[in-house]
């Protein structure tokens, strides 16, 4: 069973009247039911076609039919040989009204399948419509963001890549001539030409309130759809603070957001830079392809080669040198894309700060504490700075000393036996 997000199936519908669903699929698609129209009038309308069916009134067995069985059944039971009945032998019993129930019969068939066929058609039509309406809302809505409501305004390559490539998914799902007149209305035209430029901007600011500035930064950033890589923030006290950042801005949006952020406060220092990345963007995407094309021919190589091992693992190995190489380009394109795609904005933003001319001392009784601890932290370094000392170099201050003390000891002794003979 299949239930979408948007429709349930019209044979899902008549399992349900028909009580052929488990209870959990019988809960789920009444439920939908409930919540959707035109599911719940398509139910109707198969549940006054069951009953319609339903009320049929079979006529009584003809008075020559029921002869003929009897006939037939008594041959049967004395063993005599009974042969096939053609159609039209069975027809000729039948009377005018089992006709007129024949005709009335395809009537109501051919009623009972345009019924359910036609609102399937109707059905396939809206849900179309629906996605086109759905894409078109959304993407109409992200190109206004990208663009500031100015929908002719030239966006990134990388945006209109990724919208065109949306745009052709839906329309070979939906696969119909309003599709493409409404894809045609929202996706803009394709930039080949366009350049690919990366722009950085740098702008230092001071402020007076910095908590406000922070806040409202937050929101410009989030109002754009733009995230910060890098930020950091210094609140030491006694001393202005600062703040820090590195925020990725869309580039259609890089206007309107250097225009809210000079906002926060004054500006002292602005800088705008670009780099055009066009040509290396195309190099890129041309080394991409070759190198996409080599690792297929590589591989068509080794499902046909039949030769040494050898031959076969430096295949393999070279595969695996090409694979790299292309998730490389990969990874560089994607990046290279991404800076074209969100422009960089180093902030710097400071507060205005003033000095205090009394700044608040902390209370006696923690100078007295902050006290003690400084003086028993000191006679410990002390205590511990004599320990280690005696311990590195000691011994050397004892064999020093050891002989040092020959000589002195000689001299003294002289000294000793001079003075005893004067």
């Amino acid at each position: 069973m299949n239930i979408t997000a948007q429709h349930v199936a019209p044979e899902e519908i008549m399992e349900l009247l028909d009580g052929e669903l488990s209870a959990a699929e019988a809960q789920a698609i009444s439920a939908h039911i409930e919540d959707c129209a035109e599911c719940a009038r398509l139910a109707e309308q198969l549940r006054t076609t069951s009953q319609a069916l339903s009320a049929w009134k079979v006529a009584a067995i003809p008075t020559r039919l029921e002869d003929s069985i009897t006939e037939v059944a008594a041959k049967a039971g004395s063993g005599a040989e009974i042969g096939n009945s053609g159609l039209f032998v069975r027809t000729s019993f039948w009377s005018w009204k089992q006709w007129a129930g024949l005709g009335c019969g395809a009537a109501v068939s051919a009623l009972l399948l345009f019924a359910i066929f036609l609102p399937m058609r109707y059905e396939r039509r809206q849900v179309a419509q629906h996605r086109i309406d759905g894409f078109a809302a959304e993407h109409t809505e992200r190109l206004d963001q990208r663009t500031g409501g100015d929908r002719d305004r030239v966006v990134t390559r990388g945006s209109i890549g990724r919208l065109q490539k949306d745009g052709a998914v839906m329309g070979a799902l939906i696969g119909t001539p309003e599709s493409a007149k409404a894809l045609q209305d929202v996706l803009p035209p394709r930039l080949e030409d366009a350049p690919m430029i990366a722009r950085t901007v740098a702008l230092s600011m001071m402020t007076r309130d910095f908590a406000a500035s922070r806040s409202s930064l937050d929101a410009i950033v989030a109002r754009y759809q733009g995230y910060s890589a890098q930020m950091n923030v210094s609140t030491t006290e006694n001393s202005p603070r600062s703040l820090e950042a590195s925020l990725r801005i869309p580039a259609p949006a890089l206007s309107s957001t250097i225009r809210d952020l000079k906002t926060l406060g004054r500006v002292e220092r602005e800088s705008q830079s670009g780099e055009e990345v066009t040509r290396q963007h195309e190099d890129l995407v041309a080394r991409l392809k070759n190198s996409r094309e080599t690792e297929q021919r590589l591989r068509e190589i080794l499902q046909q080669r039949t030769g040494k091992v050898t031959d076969v693992l430096k295949v393999e190995q070279e595969i695996a040198r090409v694979r790299g190489e292309i998730e490389e380009m990969e990874a560089e394109q994607k990046a290279l894309e991404h800076r074209v795609d969100f422009a960089t904005v180093e902030l710097q933003l400071t507060e205005e700060y003033k000095a205090q001319l009394n700044p608040p001392a902390p209370s006696v009784s923690t100078r007295v504490h902050n006290a003690f601890v400084a003086g028993y932290q000191n006679v410990s370094e002390t205590l511990l700075g004599i320990v280690l000392f005696f311990a590195e170099f000691g011994p050397a201050i004892l064999i020093w000393l050891a002989i040092l003390s020959l000589p002195v000891v000689a001299i003294w002794r002289r000294y000793r036996r001079l003075s005893a003979a004067v």
